[in-house]
């Protein structure tokens, strides 16, 4: 079986070619997450490699809770290490890599890999859509731990709820 990938990261814009402030991402399967990964990134070093702030999404998150935020602050890395770290864990470059949104983590990250002439560690036809299942599949609850808003929490509980729909609906 193809190692099965939950990527959630955090940015300062919604578009390809925004700031990513954080990776998160679990390696999931067989009803269990069995490895994860977490890094904060520098904003200076995103922002050097031409990778923009959208003022609007920096406003949206003046409005998310305190412990959300106070991620922005932590000790980060620069985005260059933090990609090549991202592609040592991931390993597998057949892995199947689940973001929340057909154009959203799994297109971000694809392009900050691009804007740092780095190739993502995985193929574009393993890219997988977590929101599709999600929407077609709105009997199974998401059970929600963690930080609202904090990459490897939400990795985690996106990768949780995502073994949750297949494990009721295994064609899904």
């Amino acid at each position: 079986m193809k190692t099965q990938i939950m990527l959630d990261l955090e940015t300062l814009g919604t578009r390809p070619g925004s700031v990513i402030t954080s990776i998160g991402a679990v390696k999931f399967g067989e009803g269990q997450i069995q490895d994860e990964f977490y890094t904060r990134i520098d904003l200076q070093s995103a922002v050097d490699a031409g990778l923009v702030i959208d003022p609007s999404t920096l406003l949206w998150w003046l409005k998310q809770s305190s412990a959300a935020r106070s991620e922005l602050l932590q000790p980060s890395i620069p985005i260059a290490q933090a990609l090549v770290n991202f592609s040592e864990w991931v390993q597998d470059p057949e892995a199947q890599v689940w973001g929340n949104g057909v154009g959203f983590d799994n297109v971000l990250l694809t392009t900050a890999y691009a804007y740092m002439k780095l190739n993502p560690p995985w193929k574009h036809w393993n890219d997988r859509c977590y929101c599709t299942l999600k929407n077609l599949n709105p009997r199974v609850v998401m059970d929600r731990t963690g930080v609202l808003h904090h990459a490897l929490d939400d990795a985690r509980s996106q990768a949780r709820h995502l073994m949750d729909i297949f494990s009721t609906n295994p064609t899904a």
